[in-house]
């Protein structure tokens, strides 16, 4: 039978993500709109937004924090065009993002020295083979396939290459082990479900000599460039950004900043997700028809959650059919207002992906489980 509750919420979307509980359009009604993001007001409110983060994430006092263009993309794309190049390069892939950064680094930059570790959807590469005299890239969550790395202990402390961690999927919601990376890069719209088009870059005292000693042997964009005259440029660990921000999304990225304060702090964040993951790892041990894309438990992610089909579903299905099945459940869900965007990324195997992150309350993942048993069932009966 169709369920009668259903989510107070259903953007279940893995970015952008859905806002804080009890978000509306006048949150931002203090946004500086119509003055220039040079005055005084408004460089403190961006200021603003990089010390909050700072104090929530627990960030090292010593590691500088800056809002970037062109979202989490941009602020990676930053890190690998400016600082790479003095090294060799491993590069771990095991969905479309990590890809995505080994076809940077394979193509775009062309770097002579250049390894990629490969696993995959559903899978780790093997981290004992990842060499820390190298330069190492890596995502801590993948978000297409809802595998993230368990910590970060396989991360040699005394490494003499740098570390660069695409994090938009894990900060604020997993614990991310800031001595052990040395850049940092996430995005406004999706742990805390801010609006999207703007990029966070933390860099560890590492990587700062690394931009202040090393020169790129090809010319910069002016938005990747963090240097002035061989030293760090301090304007955008200020708040003075390179390029123009919206200041509606700097005023909502601090209205999501204070409600993680004022939930608890990191701590709660976590534990919001966790308790997300926990719950629809209650119902899979149960359901006969989907499984964790992740096998590994201490790999699974509590905020981008991939299912796959399990049981008849996929032993009487090929992919072609598996993925007209996710479509229909997709679609079922979607029409009835219950879960918007749930379909698992293109690139990934056929299946579903929803949002746990902290900003996700559980009791809405908890009501969502029926309708999926019921779309599930009335796609079975076709």
């Amino acid at each position: 039978m169709k369920p009668r509750q259903k989510p107070a919420r259903p953007e279940f979307s893995s970015g952008p993500c859905v806002k804080r509980p009890g978000w509306t359009a006048e949150s931002l009604a203090a946004a500086l709109v119509g003055r220039s993001h040079r005055s005084g007001g408004s460089v403190a409110r961006i200021a603003e937004v990089i010390q909050r983060s700072r104090n929530l994430l627990g960030m090292p006092d010593d590691y500088r924090l800056a809002v970037v263009p062109a979202s989490d993309t941009g602020a990676f794309e930053m890190a690998l065009w400016s600082l790479l190049g003095p090294r060799g390069v491993d590069v771990l892939a095991w969905e479309s993002f990590g890809s995505g950064w080994w076809t940077d680094v394979e193509s775009q930059l062309a770097l002579p020295d250049r390894r990629v570790l490969r696993a995959d959807y559903g899978a780790l590469p093997n981290l004992g083979d990842v060499d820390f005299e190298r330069d190492v890239i890596f995502p801590w969550n993948g978000t297409t396939s809802g595998v993230r790395v368990p910590d970060g202990d396989w991360i040699a402390g005394n490494r003499t290459g740098l570390t660069l961690c695409d994090a938009t999927s894990a900060v604020f919601a997993m614990d991310i082990d800031w001595p052990k990376l040395d850049v940092v890069t996430w995005s406004w719209q999706k742990a805390l479900g801010g609006e999207a088009g703007h990029g966070m870059l933390a860099l560890s005292p590492r990587a700062v000599e690394r931009l202040e000693s090393h020169e790129p042997r090809y010319p910069l964009p002016k938005i990747f460039r963090l240097t002035k005259k061989g030293k760090l440029a301090e304007g955008p660990f200020r708040g003075e950004t390179i390029n123009t921000p919206s200041m509606l999304c700097v005023e909502d990225a601090l209205d999501g900043l204070l409600w993680a304060e004022s939930v608890g702090g990191l701590r709660e964040l976590i534990a919001r997700s966790e308790r997300n993951l926990e719950a629809i790892s209650a119902w899979e041990d149960s359901c006969p028809w989907a499984r964790f894309l992740a096998r590994d438990p201490a790999a699974r992610s509590s905020t981008s959650i991939c299912l796959a089909f399990a049981g008849d579903a996929a032993t009487q299905r090929d992919e072609t059919s598996q993925r007209h099945l996710a479509v229909e459940l997709v679609d079922a869900l979607d029409r009835e207002g219950v879960a918007h965007d749930i379909g698992a990324y293109r690139d990934a195997p056929p299946g579903l992906r929803i949002w746990g992150g902290s900003t996700v309350d559980t009791e809405d993942i908890e009501a969502l489980l029926p309708w999926l048993e019921w779309a599930y069932a009335e796609a079975d009966k076709r």
